[in-house]
């Protein structure tokens, strides 16, 4: 809490500061006593004064904004082969109303815009929509399979440029409800020489790693003659990362995984958590939970009798702890369900090793001023080994058929007002090493045709046609020990809230105290294992024609139709038995084990070093590589596909009355239309006919439909004067949904006992969206502006969820063969729907301010800032009977954002401060009893300086997360439990740039 304040406090002075650095540019502009240079146009004497690098950026992108009708944002080279910042994500969050998601070692993801998230934001690279798909850790969504663009997986080298469109006109396609961003390579008639040659070797450190990992890009333009060019990059790096967390995975209810009294005893249907201590009594009424003989539903006994839960698993526990429990009922009204535990308490640990390989090709034609032809190539790969290891106290997220929480008993436990634990102490907790071994390469391709040729002053052609293909393959294996009813367990909030300190109990390190194998009859597991092996596949082709016709000096008429198609495909197989077979004889976990080192290190002494399973030993030793995997027959995995066509055309209007009325109006106002049909097919599960090697198997179902939009839009820009800019646009705009939601599939986990099943049928999410804003460009190279944004979202999408019992869902009954559950346990279901959305509106502030007013060195200094406050009122579904309105999921309320400079012809430096407020990642939640998830508010400090040794040499030095900010996670509103705290630490990074 005390460095938010300072970082806080430091914003508040800043922003302070740069008002009044305002009111004294001003000040200084009536004064004139230096006469500062003119913007063209302004009627002054203009004095030439020559700016490179990143104020020279600054420039080329105010001056393309200024120009535009829309309300459009962009981010321009310092140099050849140079961006601002080594990710293009972390580039956009100088941009208002950008807000930054970090992924795997708190590098830049991807990107919200005025609250939207990812999922509503368009990427077009080199004028084509484009979609980067990676995998992550389930806390961070798993394998992607929507439309959102993951920038991590594109080097910043290979750009020249991107631009972030807010407003849309009528001939930018559908499919963006937040802001359209333009990636654009560089082209060889871009580059002043005819030839150019730029290369930059970057080494970085991670002082968590503790790895020196290279970072290197070169590009080579030449041109022959006026007319033809040939321009070539090519990227590639290496980076290794260590991050370390804790996790909690989910937080629920002491009832969730109680245990019912049965029919005909005292106090029958009253779930009890844990197990009861003995000669305990509820109510006036002895209890014994489990009951002595309890069984498991394939008869086996468990060992549980007036004085233990289970074999060699005494009820250790006492009447007041336990009294302390039932007595607060929370919001279910049970008794026990106003204390919430960490469903799986755990450290981990992420270790991954990255590799990035990107380059373009170019070629250009301009056979004279009228006609502009080029062939652009693309090609990404970025490649990822991860392996996560972590320590589970699994019996928090067990049922009694996997022998778990109603077998633990609880000694001393202490929650505050809310329910949430403070600190706990429990006998009988079943320990669970668990590592995942994540394989996967991300690779995107692409080639376009661009054609532009002027027939007369007055007619235009363009067009493009190009073909991109973004493949995404995953291999992940996840393999578990067991150690079961252990002592002496302890958690303890106290220190820390966000990381407990965890007392186990067992020598953690000691590979012998762990089990691996088939459960025991009476339920006890010994380990787990899954292997999952998919390709998700999308492939766009798109050809576009337009036309410019000059009607009038100052009114041009513009049309233009599109044909885009994109297939989605998803293939996943995956091990035929989640049940681990027995080790070889004479094989023992010691021979496939390690330990996992560095938790109590790096997350504060709160948590303990643990043994691990190493993958590649565990593939060797079980012979993993001769398992069995299936897919369609054994109902695994998936198997199903979209294919959307767009057929869409648009006529615009634009005009510029500089010529014809008193005062310049420039604007656009058009319509475009777009139908869409798709085509989507998807596994369901159903039983198998007699015979088949497996209970259950896939059906293929397919559904066909289509669905149309008009779309019109409109963008004015009036220049009051000189210097001041007024826009208004409004338009109708349109998302839709993700390619996992569309294809229609039903599927159970019968592990955590949840169901889920998507929808073919979904609609788009409309909006119509209204946006003003005032700009004064009150120096040269200097812009204060405020924009005003308003958004009513017609339709959204959510996940609903509702509990049935299995019998009930629509899934047949044989997925329970061999499993401990029954037909009427409950089930939590999850299915995406249309509902109402609601209102978004905002404000931002942008400020950009060289020091040229100042004297002497102060006037290389400058600084950029901006703030972005967004309010929205989502209705949420909560349940078929309760809803609760909230902020739209990934929207940060508050955004900021604030650069202060120093640059003259030899040296460059400057800092970063990007603040974020917190903002809800899901709802509902997927918890039990709890209304949300969230983001925890951040603050990242980054900064970088460079010194041009010679006119063709500069040396540059980066750091990033200059305060150690971490990611933090935290579920429900009220209680803001620790959902999940990661620590990744500082990156540093020294470059050399060659320039010929």
């Amino acid at each position: 809490m005390g460095t938010y304040r300072r970082h806080k406090c430091a914003l508040f002075v800043s922003s302070s500061a740069l008002a009044a650095l305002i009111a004294t540019s001003a000040a200084a502009q009536t004064a004139q006593e230096q006469p500062a240079p003119a913007q063209e146009g302004d009627g002054q004497q203009a004095t030439e004064i020559i700016v490179t690098g990143f104020r020279a950026s600054l420039n080329s992108a105010l001056n393309q904004k200024r120009s535009e009708t829309a309300a459009i944002d962009s981010i321009v080279a310092e140099d050849i082969g140079k961006f601002p910042d080594s990710n293009l994500a972390e580039s956009m969050q100088r941009i208002p109303g950008v807000a930054l998601s970090r992924g795997d070692g708190g590098e830049g993801r991807n990107i919200s815009v005025r609250g939207l998230g990812a999922q509503f934001t368009r990427v077009r690279i080199n004028g084509m929509e484009g979609v980067s798909q990676v995998s992550g850790s389930d806390i961070r969504g798993g394998v992607a399979t929507g439309r959102s663009f993951d920038f991590v997986t594109f080097p910043t080298e290979i750009f020249s440029s991107l631009s972030v469109r807010k407003t849309t006109s009528a001939d930018v396609e559908e499919g963006s409800l937040g802001a359209t961003v333009d990636l654009r390579a560089p082209k060889p008639f871009d580059q002043k020489k005819d030839f150019v040659f730029s290369a930059t070797a970057r080494g970085i450190y991670n002082d968590i790693r503790k790895d020196a990992d290279p970072r290197l890009s070169a590009l080579v333009s030449k041109k022959f003659g006026d007319s033809f060019g040939i321009l070539g990059s090519i990227a590639y790096s290496k980076r290794h990362i260590d991050e370390y967390a804790y996790s909690a995975v989910d937080v629920v209810p002491t009832t969730v995984y109680g245990l019912a009294q049965p029919a005909g005893t005292a106090n029958a249907g009253v779930i009890f958590p844990f197990c009861t201590p003995a000669g305990y009594i509820y109510k006036g009424a002895p209890v014994n939970s489990p009951v002595p003989g309890y069984t498991q539903p394939s008869g086996a006994a468990i060992g549980a009798d007036a004085n233990n839960c289970s074999t060699n698993n005494p009820r250790t526990g006492n009447q007041a702890t336990y009294d302390y429990i039932m007595q607060r009922t929370g919001v279910n009204g049970k008794p026990g369900g106003g204390v919430y535990l960490p469903r799986l308490p755990r450290p981990v640990k992420s270790s991954q090793n990255q590799e990035r390989l990107a380059g373009s090709l170019t070629f250009q034609w301009k056979p004279d001023d009228n006609t502009d032809i080029s062939l652009d190539g693309l090609y990404s790969r970025f490649k990822v080994k991860r392996i996560d290891t972590m320590f589970d106290a699994r019996s928090f997220g067990r049922a009694i058929s996997n022998n778990g929480q109603p077998l633990t008993s609880v000694r001393e436990i202490e929650v505050d007002g809310n329910g949430s634990l403070i600190h706990g102490l429990f006998d009988g907790v079943d320990l669970r090493s668990e590592m995942q071994d994540e394989r996967f390469t991300s690779e995107y391709k692409q080639a376009n045709f661009n054609f532009d040729h002027r027939f007369s002053d007055n007619f235009r052609l363009f067009g493009l046609a190009g073909v991109n293909q973004a493949q995404l393959d995953v291999n992940r294996l996840q393999v578990a020990i067991d150690s079961n009813d252990t002592r002496n367990w302890s958690i303890d909030f106290r220190d820390n809230p966000n990381i407990p300190k965890i007392g186990y109990g067992i020598d953690t390190t000691n590979a012998a105290l762990f089990q691996y194998g088939p459960p025991l009859a009476n339920g006890d597991q010994r380990g787990q294992l899954s292997n999952f092996i998919r390709r998700n596949t999308i492939t766009s082709k798109t050809f576009e024609l337009n036309a410019d016709w000059k009607v009038t000096p100052g009114f041009t008429i513009q049309a233009g139709g599109q044909y885009r198609t994109n297939k989605y495909t998803a293939r996943e197989r995956q091990l035929a038995t989640n049940t681990p077979l027995a080790l070889p004889a004479g094989a023992s976990i010691a021979d496939f084990s390690f330990v996992t080192s560095g938790i109590g290190k790096n997350l504060g002494g709160q948590l303990q070093d643990f043994v691990s399973i190493d993958p590649d030993k565990f593939r060797r030793v079980t012979g993993l590589d001769n398992y069995v995997y299936c897919s369609i027959e054994c109902a695994k995995g998936t198997y199903g596909g979209v294919y959307e066509k767009y057929s869409s055309g648009y006529v615009m209007a634009k005009f510029d009355t500089e010529n014809i009325l008193p005062f310049k109006l420039r604007g656009d106002a058009g319509v475009r239309y777009v139908r869409t049909s798709l085509d989507t097919y998807g596994p369901i599960t159903t039983a198998a006919p007699a015979g088949s090697l497996y209970p259950s198997r896939f059906v293929i179902s397919n559904v066909n439909r289509s669905y149309e939009d008009w779309l019109p839009s409109m963008n004015l820009a009036l220049d009051i004067t000189p210097s001041l800019i007024a826009r208004f646009s409004a338009a109708r705009v349109m998302s839709r949904p993700s390619y996992g939601q569309l294809i229609p599939a039903g599927s159970a986990n019968l592990v955590i006992q949840t169901a889920s099943f998507s929808n073919p049928f979904l609609d788009p999410i409309r909006a119509n969206t209204l946006d003003a804003g005032l700009e004064w460009y009150f120096r040269p190279g200097s812009l204060l502006s405020v924009a005003y944004f308003h958004k009513n979202i017609e339709t959204y999408i959510q996940t609903t969820s509702t509990s049935l019992a299995f019998q009930d869902i629509g899934l047949p009954l044989s997925l329970l063969n061999g499993t401990q559950l029954r037909p009427t346990d409950q089930f939590t279901v999850q299915r995406s729907n249309n509902t109402p959305g609601g209102p978004l509106s905002g404000v931002e502030v942008n400020v950009q301010l060289p020091f040229t007013f100042l004297p002497g060195f102060l006037r290389n200094f400058g600084a950029l800032g901006n703030f972005t406050r967004v309010r929205s009122n989502i209705r949420y579904i909560i349940s078929p009977t309760l809803s609760r309105t909230a902020p739209l999921v990934g929207l940060s309320p508050e955004t900021a954002s604030g650069t202060l400079y120093y640059e003259d012809s030899k040296f460059s430096i400057r800092s970063t401060v990007n603040y974020r407020s917190s903002f809800l990642t899901a709802v509902p939640s997927g918890s039990v009893d709890a209304d949300s998830t969230a983001n925890a508010r951040s603050i990242f400090v980054d900064a970088s300086a460079s010194y041009n040794l010679t006119d063709h040499i500069k040396l540059i030095a980066e750091v990033q997360n200059i305060t150690n900010e971490t990611n933090r996670l935290t579920v429900d509103t009220v209680r803001k439990d620790p959902l999940y705290t990661a620590y990744f630490g500082r990156t540093y990074a020294l470059a050399v740039n060659f320039v010929f």
